[in-house]
């Protein structure tokens, strides 16, 4: 794809980052969190960002990619924090609005 020189398209790639990097990112959440998983993939997902398996499998959406830090930081947190909870009562709730209050 060619870039056209607009700035929607100038944002999107200047946000854009590699696999490693994202991968990064989800280890940096994980040890704030205090969690371990065994797995983490990359893969197009048509109808969510992501999912955890209870076996400790992450798989995110690759279009992560091209999204904004603080758009992946709440999916890796929600992602992350089901290692801990499996679901989304108000303990989850109450820690994942902690973990992110600095993007708010």
């Amino acid at each position: 794809m060619k870039p056209t020189g607009s700035s929607a398209e100038k944002i999107i790639m200047e946000e854009e980052i590699l696999p490693a990097v994202f991968k990064a990112e989800v280890a940096t959440w994980a040890q704030r969190i205090g969690v371990e998983y065994k797995e983490i993939h990359l893969r197009p997902m048509k109808n969510k960002w992501g999912s955890c398996s209870s076996k400790g499998r992450l798989t995110f959406n690759s279009e992560l990619l091209l999204k904004p830090a603080a758009f992946r930081a709440e999916i890796i947190v929600h992602e992350l924090l089901h290692l801990k909870i499996p679901n989304h009562g108000r303990v989850f709730e109450s820690l994942r609005k902690s973990y992110l209050a600095k993007y708010r």
